[in-house]
Formats: structure tokens, C-alpha cells, sequence
């Protein structure tokens, strides 16, 4: 049993943000995987599909980022997942436009969604899947810049780094998470 999520904030408003980046990456993962998230339960909306014996399960909080894990949290619990169960995907400031990252465990990085689901399920120690939005402009304050679109400039490389993490979440289906890591991280 697998649980991936994606990390965003629920609405129209927030659609193609820098901050949903992880909702865009779910997408992409249930045309994939040819999955709806027509569960809606735990705060949040999932799916589930099978891929050989493996159950996946496909989630996004709708708690709004900062409570995350209020929707992670229970779902694990109710389904007795464990955090080597998880893999989370999430926009990271630290890395440019474009550019994805996948980790076996690691702290929060000042990244609140992450914050939370650590504090829910009482453990940094779960896969992760980063993908860079970049850092704001003098000026600009983080919010802000997180809840902003990209840049017609940047959006080109923001939608390959989806496609990316969508088919390193499907290989994850079918191999070591070392592997994809290998095969990832080179890009």
C-alpha cells in the first residue's frame, strides 16, 4: 500500500500557484494511473487504484497548506499506513523553477504543509518529492510569491518538472525509491 500526496490549497484562486504545485503533480499522476479522486474524506479528496499488487492511494489535503496533515494524519491511521507508506510533493523555494528533488526523509525546511504532516503523523522520516518554485524578488514577500502564478518564462519548465514527478510517483509504483532517487535526481 502507497499513499501519495500533493500538497496545494483548495479553490480556483489558487490553481496553477506556485504553492500547487503538488496539487498539479497529483493530476498528472491520476491520468497516469487512470485514477479519480472521488473519495472525499479526512479533509481532503483521494483516489484509489491498484497497480500489479500494490494499492495506491492518491490524496489532496483541502485543509489549505498550513493543516495538511489534518487530512494525511487520519487517512494513514485509518488505513493503517505506515511513513514508509508516504510520498509527499511539495514546492520548494530552495530550488530553481523546474527543478525537482525526491529525498527518502529530511526535515520541513520552513515549508508549513510539511510542518504539519510531520507533526500529525509524528515523523520527518517519509519520502519527498520537492519541486522548485524559486525564491521571491527583494521586495517581494514569501506569501506572496507562493501564491502567485509563474511567469509565462518559468511555466514551461514548472510543467516539465510536473511530468517528471508524475513518472517518478509511477516508477516508485514499480521499483526502490532508491532507484527512482538515482534516476531522478540526475535531471
Amino acid at each position: 500500500m502507497k499513499l501519495v500526496v500533493g500538497l496545494g490549497n483548495p479553490g480556483k484562486e489558487y490553481e496553477r500557484t506556485r504553492h500547487n504545485v503538488g496539487f498539479e503533480v497529483i493530476d498528472k499522476c491520476q491520468q497516469l494511473v487512470n485514477v479519480e479522486l472521488n473519495q472525499a474524506k479526512f479533509k481532503g479528496a483521494y483516489g484509489v487504484t491498484r497497480i500489479g499488487t500494490e494499492k495506491i492511494y492518491l490524496l489532496k489535503p483541502l485543509t489549505y497548506m498550513n493543516l495538511s496533515g489534518e487530512s494525511v494524519g487520519p487517512l494513514m491511521n485509518y488505513f493503517k499506513m505506515t511513513p514508509e507508506d508516504l510520498l509527499v510533493i511539495y514546492d520548494d523555494l530552495d530550488l530553481p523553477p523546474g527543478t525537482i528533488r525526491l529525498r527518502q526523509k529530511g526535515g520541513h525546511g520552513g515549508h508549513n504543509g510539511m510542518k504539519s504532516i510531520i507533526q500529525h503523523i509524528g515523523t520527518d522520516q517519509f519520502k519527498r518529492i520537492r519541486v522548485g518554485v524559486g525564491r521571491p524578488d527583494p521586495g517581494v514577500s514569501v506569501p506572496d510569491y507562493v501564491l502567485g502564478n509563474f511567469p509565462p518564462q518559468e511555466r514551461e519548465d514548472i510543467d516539465d518538472a510536473v511530468d517528471r514527478a508524475a513518472q517518478a510517483v509511477q516508477k516508485w509504483t514499480e521499483t526502490d525509491f532508491l532507484k527512482v532517487m538515482n534516476d531522478y535526481n540526475q535531471s
